[in-house]
């Protein structure tokens, strides 16, 4: 926190010596949105032409049901993916089609 008596000079410096002083959370943090980023486009890329089960996509991307399975809700709510259908008791989720505009 910065104290009132201390001017900032200047807010890039400011951020710069933050981030310094935290480039263990910093670097963490940056690895953790890289995974996420290459799970996601892996997830898209997996239903862009078919739709698949949960565990069909967990098989294919090498992780956790629960978490693809959380990963699919977020993507559903924000209507990258969409539910097709079913295949046993398993929903199917496919990867909604672009329009260009």
């Amino acid at each position: 926190m910065v104290d009132e008596k201390t001017p900032v000079v200047n807010r890039g410096e400011y951020l710069r010596k933050l981030r310094e002083s935290h480039i263990v959370t910093v670097e963490r943090t940056q690895a953790v949105v890289r995974e996420q980023k290459q799970l996601h486009q892996g997830i898209c890329q997996f239903i862009r032409e078919e739709a698949k089960t949960v565990p069909e996509i967990a098989a294919h991307v090498g992780k956790p049901a629960h978490e693809v399975l959380w990963y699919l809700m977020s993507m559903k709510k924000y209507g990258i993916v969409i539910e097709t259908g079913m295949c046993g008791d398993f929903p199917l989720y496919k990867r909604v089609q672009e329009t260009q505009a």
